[in-house]
């Protein structure tokens, strides 16, 4: 019997995105963080340590593909874990807390990306991001339009 490569398609690519996901959830799961709540200590991250309420809500509801409520939740949780800290209305910022659970997330994530990702060619890596990117593009597009 001869085996071929798969094509890529949804499954494909789902199934690689639930493999590396778990392996993720272990290292969350230490930490008491949720997937959700990883993101969006990433994403107040990326935007300095400070955001605004309503635009990380979005940017977890976008991203994640998750309902506005439980993104709400979601920043509700972190606020009531120390994670997060609103200093002015409508503004959520990283605690020392957050920012430190962040960094050792980000630095365990690393790891894992390293440890799976090791050997890979860098431009089948660079390939495999423009496509990627290229369907997420299709499919948030076929998301509007439904």
């Amino acid at each position: 019997m001869t085996t071929t490569t798969p094509p890529v398609n949804g499954q494909v690519i789902g199934l690689a995105h639930y493999a590396s996901r778990a392996v993720l959830e272990t290292l969350l799961a230490r930490t008491g963080t949720t997937f959700n709540q990883s993101v969006a200590l990433r994403v107040v991250s990326d935007q300095g340590g400070a955001v605004e309420r309503a635009r990380l809500v979005a940017r977890l509801t976008g991203a994640l593909k998750i309902e506005e409520a439980t993104a709400r939740r979601t920043v509700d949780e972190m606020t009531a874990r120390g994670l997060l800290a609103e200093p002015t209305a409508g503004q959520v910022s990283l605690t020392e807390h957050g920012g430190e659970l962040y960094e050792r997330i980000r630095t365990g994530g690393n790891e894992i990306a390293a440890r799976i990702y090791a050997g890979i060619p860098a431009e089948d890596l660079a390939t495999a991001g423009r496509v990627l990117a290229l369907v997420t593009q299709r499919a948030d597009a076929e998301l509007a339009g439904a």
